[in-house]
Order: structure tokens, then C-alpha cells, then sequence
């Protein structure tokens, strides 16, 4: 991967919009995509002047959103039938309306966070529109967080210029990290929402 991204360093300046746009909404559809990296080597081009920094925010953030954008239509359209389907075996079909109603509660501030949730990307978006969340208060959301972690990108990639291949194990650690807190807390809250129904459960047997 490395090799194709080094390879675009003499692509006409459009051309390397066009690329690193594709990639940026690709990875809301695809993860894990390393779009991360190539909008920091992005970055270092525009360090050198070989593409322009503003241009390059607009573009990624664009493309970020539209990749978000359409999971979450997909989500809107498809998310009741695939999860009442049970095709996602990780959720029980009789507890698809209970994540409804909890991305509902909280599903803004995970739309806020989502650009900084390595890996998670494209599930966030997906029950962001299978909740129903508005969708022009969505979009506006997801807009600028993507705004915020792409400027955050292009500028590591433009401060490191030539070095910017160093950033690679720093994101890695990073998507991993976050990775695996995801996974704790959603470990923590199915065994927390288990143990409720287990004592309910024994609660009603005790009473019958």
C-alpha cells in the first residue's frame, strides 16, 4: 500500500484530489480502508506545494461524508431487515429495537466521535440510519468531525513532509487502541444488560 501511495507523488495534482477522495469514501464503506495514511501522505504533498492544503481538506471531508452519508442510507433502508433477519448474529433479533432507541439517545455525540473511532466507522454510520437520526443534522455533524481529523491529518503529513511514513505505527497504535476499547465497553455493557435480564428473569421464577 505503501508503494501505491508513494507512486502518486507524480500524478497531475486533480488526479491526487480525485484518489484521495475515492480512498476517504471508500473507507466508510470498506474498512478497514488505510485512508488515514493517505490523506497524511496528502499532507506532505501539500507541504511541497504540490497540491494545495484547503483543497485537500475540502475534498477529504467531502468524500468522508458522502462515504458516511451512504452507509447511513443504506442503514435507513436495509438496517430493520438485516438485523431482524438475524443475519447479524451479535445483536438478538429481540434486542434490535433496544439499539434502536439507544443510538437514538446518544447516536449524536457517536456521529461527533466516529471520525476518531479508527475501524468503527462504517457502523456507526449504518445505525445512525437505521435509528433514523435526522439526516441533515447528521450530515452536518459527520461534516465536521470528518473536517476536524482530516485538518488534523494533512497537518501531521504537512509538518512531517518526507517523514511522513513515521505517522504509520502512531495510527496503527491508535486504531488498535481504540479498537480495543470499543470492544471492552461493548463487552461491559452486553454483560451488564445480561446480568439485568438474568435477575429479572430470576426475580419472575421466584414469584411464579
Amino acid at each position: 500500500m505503501e508503494e501505491f501511495i508513494k507512486s502518486m507523488t507524480n500524478l497531475n495534482p486533480v488526479l491526487i484530489y480525485a484518489l484521495v477522495a475515492c480512498i476517504a469514501y471508500l473507507e466508510n464503506i470498506f474498512p478497514p480502508f488505510p485512508s488515514d495514511l493517505v490523506v497524511v501522505f496528502a499532507g506532505s504533498l501539500a507541504g511541497i506545494g504540490a497540491i494545495d492544503f484547503a483543497a485537500a481538506l475540502l475534498f477529504t471531508t467531502i468524500a468522508s461524508t458522502l462515504g458516511f452519508m451512504t452507509m447511513y442510507k443504506i442503514g435507513d433502508w436495509f438496517g430493520l431487515k438485516i438485523l431482524e433477519g438475524g443475519r447479524l448474529k451479535f445483536i438478538p433479533r429481540d434486542n434490535v429495537h433496544k439499539v434502536e432507541g439507544w443510538f437514538r439517545r446518544y447516536g449524536y455525540a457517536v456521529v461527533i466521535a466516529n471520525r476518531f473511532l479508527a475501524g468503527t466507522r462504517a457502523v456507526v454510520s449504518f445505525f445512525a440510519g437505521m435509528s433514523e437520526l435526522p439526516l441533515l443534522k447528521t450530515s452536518v455533524l459527520c461534516f465536521f468531525s470528518a473536517l476536524l481529523w482530516n485538518f488534523l491529518l494533512l497537518f501531521a503529513g504537512k509538518k512531517l513532509g518526507e517523514n511522513w511514513e513515521g505517522i504509520a505505527l502512531y495510527l496503527e497504535t491508535y486504531s488498535k487502541a481504540v479498537t480495543t476499547l470499543v470492544i471492552i465497553t461493548i463487552l461491559i455493557l452486553l454483560g451488564h444488560y445480561l446480568y439485568r435480564k438474568s435477575a429479572t428473569n430470576n426475580r419472575l421464577d421466584d414469584h411464579t
